[in-house]
């Protein structure tokens, strides 16, 4: 049987066809844009995301033989991304604000220096920072006059991605517990909306979606022809872990996509982090939770993006492996990538990116390798947050479009001193969903059954330098990291 994906990123849409033993057969995507308004800001249009979902669906589905050939539909999506529309007309009423912004970093800080952030910590499992959906959403409130408007018609409507393009898929307003898990609105441990979290950031429960489960009966698209079962519905980076298998106490995932998140699972316990990392929700079907710690850092293939786009460095991501083994080191340069302030373990939205080490020997490919360390480095700054909260790395797996590039998979070996495996289709996000989905509609039994039907091979990436020079270059990091956070 054949299972449809939308995977909704934050750089494109993707409509991705699985059979059952997790082999993509077909896929389709489309690009989407960000908009960049001020510093800091970062939107996209709901109305553009829905559109380019809709017509990736029907092209693929058209090639398969139409709805009637489709299972099920599993949904994955970038998180924290806010949506506000109107119930009664299903338009959106501002632009979407992206989980890169910051726009809301000094809100943040006041309930910060208010004492808040313990609490938050506690209930939701997220610290107080501009990436979670509560402070995007109070922001909409109080700036946007549509959205205000209709807060006081009863019409609003707040949903991160997944919510909306349920709603306009199949007209329920409801949204899975994994993207729940990070608005800070959501208890961690019971899964409902936290009436005293509503109150802090000043969000009314009215407009809020109904919580469910992450896979099943999540309702029926007519919109291609035969009715279509929407079977699964999950954060994309929840959907990366499980699409690793890993579901066990212990195990950990590293996806390197727009940014980089890291997640180890707990199991059925729920985290509790001494080191700014955050608690989150891997999986909920009826009486199951599973929960993962997790680390987020913002930047990692958007700073490639930014070496092609802006710094017209390269032509292409695939030209920073070239460049990258074109030089024996990084000639003296260090990127600290805070474009959109530093995340985990950090958590300062009031750093910005900066460049050390400059001099007139340093090349292109210098400031490539640089670039690529820098993501290395931010990943191995979680693996010693994660080993410090009892939860360390023996060994990673990692996913996304970035990790494709060898050197890089060789560099994170090389500096965290584990061994790195990569699946030889390092789809893992859309996987996930497919996984969910088979679950979702009957096609597998359970998740583990489902999660060995559908995993493909691996191969795997050893540590291969001196500790002494993985000494050095990590204390050149740290020095010029700890200068950045300083002077800011």
């Amino acid at each position: 049987m054949t299972i449809l994906v939308l995977d909704e990123g934050t750089s494109s849409t993707r409509a991705l066809l699985f059979d059952e033993a997790g082999r993509i057969i077909d896929s389709e995507q489309q690009p989407v844009r960000c908009g960049y308004p001020r510093p800091g800001w970062v939107e996209q249009d709901a109305d553009a995301i829905w559109e380019a979902t809709r017509d990736v669906a029907a092209t693929v589905i058209e090639r398969a033989g139409g709805a009637a050939a489709i299972a099920a539909i599993g949904i994955t999506n970038q998180r924290e991304t806010v949506v506000a529309w109107d119930k009664d007309t299903g338009e959106p009423l501002a632009p979407a604000i992206v989980w890169q912004d910051r726009r809301t970093a000094q809100a943040c800080a006041a309930l910060r220096d208010g004492g808040h952030e313990t609490f938050v910590h506690e209930r939701s499992g997220l610290l107080l920072d501009p990436y979670f959906s509560a402070s995007k959403m109070r922001w909409l409130l109080d700036h946007e006059g549509a959205v205000a408007q209709a807060a006081a018609r009863g019409t609003l409507a707040f949903g991160t991605i997944d919510c909306w393009l349920r709603f306009k898929l199949t007209g329920r307003f409801e949204t899975d517990a994994s993207n729940a898990s990070r608005t800070a609105l959501m208890a961690l441990e019971t899964s409902r909306w936290d009436d005293d979290l509503c109150t802090l950031f000043g969000v009314p429960g009215s407009a809020l979606p109904g919580i469910i489960d992450m896979a099943g009966d999540l309702g029926s698209c007519g919109l291609f022809g035969d009715p279509i079962l929407v079977a699964a519905s999950v954060g994309d980076q929840q959907a990366a872990t499980l699409g690793q298998a890993c579901i066990k106490q212990g195990m950990a995932k590293a996806t390197f996509g727009t940014g980089l998140f890291a997640l180890a699972s707990t199991g059925a316990t729920p985290p509790k982090s001494e080191h700014r990392l955050l608690a989150t929700l891997l999986y909920q079907r009826d009486d199951i939770r599973l929960y993962a710690l997790e680390g987020s850092v913002f930047v990692a293939g958007s700073l490639v993006q930014w070496l092609r786009d802006m710094a017209g460095l390269v032509g292409s991501a695939q030209e920073t492996e070239t460049l990258a083994r074109s030089v024996e080191d990084n000639g003296g340069v260090t990127i600290i990538p805070a474009f959109t302030g530093l995340g985990a373990p950090h958590w300062r939205a009031d750093i910005t990116g900066s460049i050390h080490g400059l001099t007139f020997g340093v090349t292109r490919a210098h400031l490539v390798r640089a670039a690529l360390e820098a993501v290395v480095h931010s990943a191995v700054d979680l693996a010693e947050a994660f080993a410090a909260d009892g939860a360390p790395w023996r060994e990673l797996q990692v996913d996304g479009g970035m990790i494709a590039n060898d050197w890089l998979a060789q560099d994170l070996a090389d500096i965290s001193g584990v061994t790195v495996a990569r699946p030889e289709n390092v789809e893992s996000t859309a996987r996930g969903a497919a996984i969910l989905a088979a679950v979702g509609a009957g096609i597998h039994g359970d998740l583990e059954t489902a999660i060995g039907a559908m995993l493909p091979r691996y191969e795997s990436f050893e540590p291969a330098i001196e500790r002494a020079r993985r000494e050095e270059r990590r204390a050149q990091w740290q020095e010029r990291l700890q200068a950045a956070l300083r002077s800011a």
